[in-house]
């Protein structure tokens, strides 16, 4: 059986410890790869592989979920809405981009539904150079847990698709 190469430039799915069926999909979706090779690249995402999201998903395998499904409404919709895709795509992809277990307690203060957001969008500023609507889509993606509500239009999806994905997951358990 042939092996299905996993890497995309520089960027190496197989390394992201993402499923065989979200690899598939992603090898298959070049421009979507060319909307997030830079942060692909980067260690820290690959970081995310380590904590546990949401029952035995990852926050990486989240993350990339809500990137590509959000990224893939925006293709859809976007004809009609004028939708910046590619930031649909960083933006779902950083908006998880926390880096510790919230299951485990730790030093943070707070409870995690409620200040993730502000951590993950100081990490992601702290890694990468973001768009205005980035930064709107990490802080906001929680709307209405916390009170700020989505600016854009593409944060709106954002936030929703992030909605989707959680519940389907949890469903799923996988």
């Amino acid at each position: 059986m042939k092996r299905l190469n996993t890497k995309i430039g520089s960027v190496n799915l197989d390394a992201l410890k993402l499923s065989k069926r979200t690899r598939k999909m992603l090898m298959e979706d070049i421009a979507f790869i060319g909307c997030v090779r830079d942060l692909l690249e980067h260690d820290k995402i690959a970081e995310q592989s380590v904590y546990r999201h949401h029952g035995t998903i990852d926050c990486l395998s989240h993350s990339m979920y809500v990137a590509y499904t959000s990224y893939r409404i925006g293709r859809k919709l976007g004809t009609f809405m004028e939708l910046d895709t590619r930031m649909m795509a960083r933006g779902g992809l950083l908006h998880d981009f926390y880096l510790y277990d919230w299951h485990v307690k730790g030093d943070r203060k707070g409870l995690h539904g409620f200040t993730h957001p502000k951590t993950a969008l100081r990490n992601a500023k702290k890694y990468f150079r973001l768009s205005e609507k980035e930064e709107d889509v990490v802080l906001k993606h929680m709307w209405p847990l916390i009170p700020y509500f989505p600016k854009y239009k593409e944060s709106y999806i954002v936030m929703v698709t992030d909605k989707y994905c959680t519940l389907m997951e949890s469903i799923r358990k996988n």
